[in-house]
């Protein structure tokens, strides 16, 4: 038997933003795309197979919500005449952590979604490739190199502890 999708909501919430952020920054489209999984995912939510893994059908509704805002900000113009309002910090995970945010949203597209799906969103890398489209060697590798690109991009030295 299925849980109520309540319980769905509390269980998952978290990982869902992780991974939308991890898409599209930390800014107001991240939680927009996070709103419209949600909703998506309760209309879908009675037809669900109860042996369903709801972890990666939640990923990949999130995945193309976010694509969804993506091409919506293409298709809008951007406004000149006045300064944009800041995405607030409030409630970012690491949203002090500039250079990182920066540094993954640098990253190739696939390597970036590769590791917000495996390592945000803890999916393996066989359900990564069905996303993305590829294989489950193109995935792993994607966010291998990923990986490596934020290491040596933040790697900074060590500074040792006076006693």
């Amino acid at each position: 038997m299925k849980p109520p999708f309540e319980t769905i909501v509390t269980e998952h919430a978290a990982m869902v933003l992780r991974v939308c952020r991890a898409v599209l920054g930390p800014h107001t489209d991240a939680d927009d795309a996070w709103s419209e999984t949600f909703l998506a995912a309760l209309r879908a939510y009675p037809e669900l197979p109860a042996s369903a893994n709801v972890e990666a059908w939640l990923v990949t509704i999130a995945h193309r919500k976010a694509i969804d805002v993506t091409r919506a900000r293409q298709r809008h113009a951007i406004p000149t005449d006045t300064v944009p309002e800041r995405p607030s910090t409030i409630g970012n995970p690491g949203s002090a952590d500039h250079d990182l945010w920066n540094t993954v949203k640098a990253l190739p597209t696939k390597q970036r979604q590769a590791v917000a799906y495996h390592y945000l969103g803890g999916l393996p890398y066989q359900e990564i490739a069905e996303i993305l489209g590829g294989t489950t060697d193109a995935a792993r590798r994607a966010a291998a190199d990923g990986i490596k690109n934020l290491r040596t991009t933040l790697r900074h030295p060590v500074k040792e502890a006076k006693e």
